[in-house]
């Protein structure tokens, strides 16, 4: 079977538990997600959902692995775009490893068929909400206020 994979590799000045935390806790992960939040026991087999700051779930599944700092791996399924959601469930791992003063965070994001629009839906959500976790463990404020700016800096200056 075919597969498409989107990776998103990053490193982050902080610990491996502090980074656990960031991506467990609901009400950290509010200032990150842009308002969304997982909701999760966070152990293996366990339910989870990604719910917006208005409470609807946006994608949904299971913990598959939970392996506190190290790794975690959730069964996902898009709920909201039929498009998205038809195409079943992927697999999301993320593995954090020490490396001197920071953290190795991988994000694989896979699914078994090619193309996918959920890999190709994903490829351009992660980015986004990896580097507001990165800013604000290293920082204490995000890079990005919202996901998909109303107007780009280019259409400003035009």
């Amino acid at each position: 079977m075919t597969r498409s994979t989107f990776v998103y590799v990053t490193y982050i000045r902080t610990t491996p538990e502090k980074l656990w935390t960031a991506l467990t806790d609901a009400e950290f992960m509010k200032q990150y997600w842009f308002g969304m939040h997982g909701e999760s026991e966070w152990t293996a087999g366990s339910p989870w959902s990604l719910v917006s700051s208005e409470g609807q779930i946006f994608d949904a599944g299971a913990i598959v692995e939970s392996d506190p700092p190290r790794r975690l791996v959730i069964r996902w399924q898009h709920q909201n775009k039929p498009e998205l959601k038809a195409e079943g469930d992927s697999l999301c791992t993320m593995e954090m490893e020490a490396s001197g003063p920071a953290v190795k965070l991988s994000i694989t994001h896979t699914i078994e068929r090619s193309p996918s629009k959920l890999i190709e839906a994903v490829s351009g959500g992660w980015p986004k909400v990896i580097s507001n976790l990165k800013s604000l463990l290293e920082t204490g404020t995000t890079a990005l206020q919202e996901p998909y700016p109303a107007e780009s800096a280019h259409a400003v200056n035009e």
